[in-house]
């Protein structure tokens, strides 16, 4: 799975009384785990087109010319714009700064798909992982007593509790 997925859930039309109605879509867009949505009209996908074609060889895109106003149709054009996008993700190692840009990604340059919008250090992904294992796991409210069926006690659980809430007690000694 790639750490960029979209999707065209839905369409809309609008109309208004400067020029005459036109579709907008609605794109879903999930990164690193973050999804925002967007809407683009047909004529944005067109000029994103235009500026992919000077730098990558973008996918077919779904006719420009179709009527507006049949449902089947518009729905038609919704999957192919769809399916233009996840081509673009699938087919590139690197995804353009024009692409990241239609789509409100925060990017850095020169930077592949799978890190764009990682940190600025250029460290390869197994120097960035942890290098420690955990070493305590609660499995249930620590500040809460042990419960009659332990079988033994926490001694850390114990310890800390003692150390909060009583730090002037002294441990008993043994004689």
């Amino acid at each position: 799975m790639y750490p960029v997925s979209v999707s065209i859930p839905s369409f809309r039309s609008e109309n208004n009384s400067i020029e005459k109605g036109y579709t907008v879509f609605k794109i879903d867009v999930l990164m690193n785990g973050r999804q925002h949505a967007i809407e683009k009209r047909y004529s944005e996908f067109h000029a994103l087109h235009k500026m992919l074609k000077k730098s990558i060889k973008p996918p077919e895109m779904p006719s420009k010319h179709v009527r507006n106003w049949v449902p089947k149709v518009l729905e038609q054009r919704r999957q192919g714009l769809e399916f233009y996008l996840q081509t673009i993700i699938m087919e590139n190692e690197v995804l353009p700064k024009i692409f990241l840009d239609f789509l409100n990604i925060r990017h850095f340059p020169s930077v592949p798909k799978t890190e764009s919008c990682g940190s600025l250090d250029t460290e390869s992904e197994e120097s960035s992982k942890l290098s420690h294992q955990p070493i305590l796991l609660f499995l249930r409210d620590p500040y809460l007593l042990p419960s009659a069926h332990d079988s033994f006690s926490n001694v850390v659980i114990d310890g800390v509790i003692h150390g909060i809430f009583y730090p002037d007690l002294q441990p008993r000694r043994e004689r």
